[in-house]
């Protein structure tokens, strides 16, 4: 099975695949730069939860860059 990344991967400013609370269900992913980190704990099992410049918010699924 794909892991998702953990916290110390992940950067501000980073070009990552999120996947959108209301896209779960589908997977659908949305691209975007890491604006803020949300999730506090190094590891979650569905993605650590990032806000992105443009505003949307969703778990981490793939980084880009």
């Amino acid at each position: 099975m794909n892991t998702v990344p953990s916290k110390n991967e992940i950067k501000i400013g980073f070009i990552v695949q999120i996947v959108q609370k209301q896209d779960q269900r589908t997977g659908k992913v949305t691209e975007g730069t890491v604006k803020r980190i949300l999730t506090s704990s190094k590891f979650h099992p569905h993605g650590i939860k990032v806000e992105l410049k443009n505003g949307k918010v969703g778990r981490v699924q793939n980084i880009l860059n």
